[in-house]
């Protein structure tokens, strides 16, 4: 299957990052929330350990009422040779370690002057962590804080922590990959779309997709195969329509050739003896004779188009001096006085031949039907030569310049108006095989513009195969209102 392959673009990374986001904030939630739990719940196991130990460490205390100075220093040694850090309160505070004497707080100690249990804990940042849980001494109006170290809790808590966002960390990776290799998946029906459809507009009518499963992308494959043979169908009919069209022309012009040859030697030959003629006669005569030339000149075209069409012409390229050309083209039709020729000399080489045509066409049309100042230039631009043929007349309706250039289209619905109806598609072949480009322009009230861009160094290999949509599609560059004018061709 042709085409370019399809760059990941903006969706697929729309998919991955909405993934990674979901895994990301739910990870991120169920993590938060666990270690939130985790630590409460070590908080409290803490809390509750040192509450059960202070008790039975003021039952202990008792021991050594009434608290006299040596008392109290007894008490403080001995709990701190026990491995208990303590603070007694009586009437001074005295910490039995001078490493671990925090400041009480208010609260706390209001909560032991009412008789009750109380704690507190360190700030986060303060080293060594302590929970300090104190109450009043059975039998006294003493207080006695048992202090109590929570490193090791803060150690498991941050190694919990860092585990947790190392955790964090490689989910959201995975979901990143996952995410990505997900979207690619997804999104790898939409590319062979993608790449069928370029195939289908460069011509390949015979592309297909693969129809696998019956998920929504298969659905989507069945119609766009069908959609894919009913328009191979339609262009196959379509070619072979035109086929018959151009075999039906090209019958029509070897046929017709014979007799009007005949018909164009008997009209010559009226034409010398008119004034022989009786007067009610000479009118029928003349208009025999005109009409006779039209067809002379219509059969001419369609050989000509015919020829085209085969594509057994080639252009002959040799070097061209356009404006002589232009002149001479203007001057052997005696279009002299209402055609103004001008352009610098340039560096041209292409067929003289199907040039002429060409210029002969637009200017004939310029000169049927448009008015005014007719001027007919060429001009160097870059590696480009450009022919202009430019009217003052009432210029062409808007709805007409995409058909233009169509065989036997005319401007004029009656078709009463000179010409063919070929001239200008003509032209437009011949200005394909010269690896040229024909457009045309019009404005209401101001006339119209004709431009044919021709290669200085000559057609390149492949400029004859120009399609008929590439010369159409330069119709129309620019402006493309107009008004009525008379017949094109």
């Amino acid at each position: 299957m042709a085409g370019r392959a399809v760059s990941p673009g903006r969706l697929r990374r729309r998919l991955t990052i909405a993934f990674v986001l979901v895994a990301g904030v739910s990870a991120g939630l169920l993590a938060g929330g666990a270690g939130l739990l985790l630590r409460q719940s070590r908080m409290d196991a803490s809390l509750h350990q040192a509450a059960a130990d202070a008790r039975y460490q003021l039952v202990l205390a008792g021991q050594f009422l009434p608290l006299t100075d040596q008392r109290s220093t007894d008490l403080l040694t001995s709990f701190e040779g026990s491995g208990r850090h303590v603070v007694l309160v009586d009437g001074t505070a005295r910490a039995s370690h001078p490493a671990y004497a925090p400041t009480l707080g208010s609260r706390l100690r209001a909560t032991v002057a009412d008789g009750r249990l109380g704690y507190q804990r360190s700030a986060p940042a303060e080293r060594p962590r302590l929970l300090v849980v104190g109450g009043r001494i059975p039998g006294s109006s003493a207080e006695l804080y048992v202090i109590t170290v929570e490193d090791d809790i803060a150690a498991d808590l941050g190694q919990l922590r860092s585990a947790l966002v190392a955790g964090w960390v490689l989910v959201v990776l995975l979901a990143a990959g996952v995410g990505h290799l997900l979207a690619r998946r997804t999104l790898e029906p939409v590319g062979r779309a993608s790449r069928a459809a370029r195939a289908l507009t460069e011509g390949l009518l015979a592309t297909r997709l693969p129809v696998r499963g019956r998920d929504e992308f298969s659905v989507w494959a069945a119609s766009f195969n069908e959609m894919a043979e009913a328009l191979e169908s339609k262009i196959a009919a379509l070619s072979a329509a035109q086929a018959r069209e151009r075999r039906f022309t090209a019958d029509v012009a070897h046929e017709l050739r014979t007799p009007v040859t005949a018909l164009v030697a008997a009209a010559s030959l009226l034409r010398e003896h008119l004034d022989r003629l009786p007067d009610d006669a000479r009118p029928a005569a003349r208009l025999l004779v005109g009409d006779v030339v039209r067809l002379r000149r219509l059969v001419e075209d369609l050989m000509e188009i015919s020829r085209l069409d085969a594509g057994r012409d080639r252009p002959d390229v040799e070097p061209v001096d356009a404006p002589a050309l232009l002149r001479a083209i203007v001057a052997a039709r005696g279009w002299s006085e209402r055609v103004l020729v001008s352009g610098d000399p340039v560096a041209l080489r292409t067929d003289p031949r199907r040039l002429e045509r060409v210029l002969a066409n637009l200017v004939a049309n310029a000169v049927e039907h448009g008015g005014g100042e007719i001027r007919a230039t060429v001009a160097g631009a870059g590696p480009l030569v450009v022919f202009e043929v430019t009217d003052q007349g009432p210029g062409i309706p808007a709805e007409h310049l995409s058909r233009l250039f169509d065989r036997f289209h005319k401007v004029d619905p009656s078709r009463s108006a000179p010409g063919s109806g070929l001239g200008l598609a003509i032209a437009r072949e011949h200005a394909a095989l010269l690896g040229g480009v024909l457009s045309v322009r019009s404005e209401p009230g101001a006339g119209t513009r004709f431009r044919l861009e021709l290669p200085a160094g000559g057609p390149q290999l492949g400029d004859a195969a120009r399609t008929d949509e590439q010369a159409v599609g330069q119709i129309g560059d620019g402006h493309t209102a107009g008004t009525a004018a008379g017949g094109a061709g």
